[in-house]
């Protein structure tokens, strides 16, 4: 758990609320109802659960500070005060007449969907969830679809490689939070990849059950290594934190998600990345423009590079390095159909 360092935009702790500061200079909108007929800055709200900033709610921040910095808007991010839910914040931010406010995540998709539905009037958009997700699919809401099978494969494909230049049998294991399409969507991905590039390997699948219990994901992942898996991939959130750390423990490579996890130690093999600082800076920048379509998904993907591999240990052989390279390039062609769902 990390928290957000103060950056050149101004990143400041108010009362509960993070701030970030527009210049006065910056993209306007017209301001509805206004008797003048004027019109202000427009103004982007970002809300979060808590003040300490997990590393993957830092790829929205970042890119609500680029909009701040390259757009002129004014942006804001606010903390939920705890037990109080999200409703009361998107309402409140809703009759303040922010442009956009943005909700991070499943867990806020529900009270979202209520306040999109009272307040047909404002936009919102939901990162790292499809719009599909809501029940009414209200019209002034832009969800997030990220093609994670992808960079999953690659993931898999170079696990594949390591397995199989490794003494003894040919294991990679996936440990999820939940089966759901959205993790599904990862392990598919990551199994398929393996299987290209070592058609004999064995791939384990797993669940914890859930997304924040780290040592659930960590009894998961030692029975998977008991079982000769060499490769630990988790998708669970938090709960996979304890995945990597049997990798560790046990000597075994694991691979990061969501977010370049190189940082935990030689262990992390690569990681899955998806930037959601782009999903936060291209939706801003196309509602400063005028062209913001709602009611729909932005899809996110390895050609718009929203989605992709961080750092790839120094120890795996350059060899290894470009016959991902090559696959992805395959990828990017056509010529390889990654699965989405579970065979």
């Amino acid at each position: 758990m990390t928290r957000v360092p103060a950056t050149p935009v101004g990143l400041v702790l108010v009362l509960g609320l993070v701030l970030v500061g527009g210049r006065t200079s910056g993209a306007r909108a017209a301001e509805g109802g206004s008797d003048s007929g004027g019109s202000r800055q427009i103004r982007i709200a970002l809300v979060l659960d808590d003040t300490t900033i997990r590393p993957y709610e830092r790829l929205p921040v970042e890119g609500l500070q680029r909009a701040v910095r390259e757009l002129g808007v004014q942006g804001k991010v606010v903390v939920v005060p705890p037990r109080s839910g999200y409703l009361p914040t998107f309402s409140s931010l809703a009759r303040q007449k922010y442009d956009l406010i943005i909700a991070l995540g499943l867990n806020q998709a529900p009270e979202l969907d209520a306040a999109a539905r009272e307040f047909p009037d404002r936009k919102f958009l939901i990162v790292d969830t499809s719009w599909k997700e809501f029940p009414d699919r209200p019209k002034n809401v832009v969800g997030s679809f990220w093609q994670v099978q992808d960079p999953a494969y690659l993931a898999g494909y170079l696990a594949g490689l390591v397995e199989r230049g490794r003494p003894g049998r040919d294991v990679v294991g996936s440990v999820g939070g939940i089966p759901i399409p959205t993790v599904d969507r990862y392990i598919a991905g990551f199994a398929a990849g393996a299987r290209k590039a070592d058609p004999g390997i064995t791939t384990l699948r797993g669940y914890s059950g859930d997304f924040y219990d780290t040592e659930k994901c960590r009894a998961v992942a030692l029975g998977q290594i008991a079982r000769g898996a060499g490769v630990l991939f988790p998708v669970a959130g938090q709960c996979g934190d304890g995945t990597l750390q049997a990798a560790k423990e046990r000597h075994v490579w694991g691979v990061g998600v969501d977010v370049d996890q190189s940082y935990l130690g030689p262990h992390i093999l690569t990681s899955v990345t998806k930037h959601w600082n782009m999903d936060v800076f291209e939706t801003v920048k196309a509602l400063v423009r005028g062209k913001l379509r709602t009611g729909r998904d932005g899809v996110w993907d390895l050609r718009n590079g929203a989605v992709g591999l961080g750092k790839i240990s120094p120890k795996v052989p350059r060899s290894f390095v470009r016959q991902v390279e090559k696959i992805r390039a395959q990828i990017l062609a056509g010529e390889i159909k990654v699965p989405a769902e579970l065979g």
